[in-house]
This record gives structure tokens, C-alpha cells and sequence, in this order.
């Protein structure tokens, strides 16, 4: 099974970098983009992606709102990943307190954090 991916940044130069990541990585392809958070909760509703990697800073509602809305409507069918430049210490009680599934920094984003956060999600409890 491929795991369907939309990729949520308001920096297109990042957007291009996570498509190279998640393109890279056995199993997994891009199936949308999006650069505000509301944006992101439509494109969630109308392509129903596997996974989410969100932004923590969009223009309009951010990550963490859009995280929330997402998870509301799509419940357990959708992984939430945030992504940003906060060091994680500070960044994954946040993620947790909304709803994501993980939060990885953008300097470590890789094809092996990609796998294992994607495993740690959907691996049973």
C-alpha cells in the first residue's frame, strides 16, 4: 500500500525539499500541496491523504489549529506530522496537545525520520 501524502508549508523551498524527502521514500507519494492552513483542512476533506506534514507557522490559522481541524473530521484515518524549525523539546508537547502524531524539525527531515515517525503512528498500541 502507498501512503498518500499532502505536504502543508507556506515556503515554497520548502514544500520542493519535503516532495524530494517523501518522493525519495519507498511507499510513499505526494498526492497534494497546500500553503495556508485552511487550505490544508479543504484539501484534507477533498483527497483524503494518508498523511499530513504540517507547518507549525502558516499564514492564516496555524499548524496546530489546522492539526485540530483535520483530526476532528478525518479521526483515525489521517497521520498528522508537524514540521518547523523549533527545536523539538519545545515543539513535541505541542504536537501531542493537538493531536499529531509526532513533531520533527525541519534540519533532521529525512527519508528515515519520515519511515519511523509513519511506523511509530500506525504501529497498533
Amino acid at each position: 500500500m502507498t501512503v498518500r501524502v499532502l505536504i502543508v508549508d507556506d515556503q515554497e523551498p520548502f514544500r520542493m525539499a519535503a516532495r524530494m524527502v517523501v518522493e525519495a521514500t519507498e511507499g510513499f507519494e505526494v498526492v497534494g500541496e497546500s500553503e495556508t492552513g485552511e487550505d490544508s483542512v479543504e484539501k484534507a476533506r477533498e483527497i483524503q491523504p494518508d498523511l499530513v506534514l504540517m507547518d507549525v507557522n502558516l499564514p492564516g490559522i496555524n499548524g496546530l489549529d489546522a492539526t485540530r481541524q483535520i483530526l476532528a473530521e478525518h479521526g483515525d484515518s489521517t497521520v498528522i506530522l508537524l514540521l518547523s524549525t523549533y527545536e523539538e523539546e519545545e515543539y513535541a508537547p505541542r504536537a501531542a496537545e493537538c493531536g499529531a502524531a509526532a513533531y520533527i524539525p525541519k534540519a533532521v527531515f529525512g527519508p528515515d525520520r519520515l519511515v519511523s515517525a509513519w511506523a511509530a503512528a500506525t504501529s497498533p498500541a
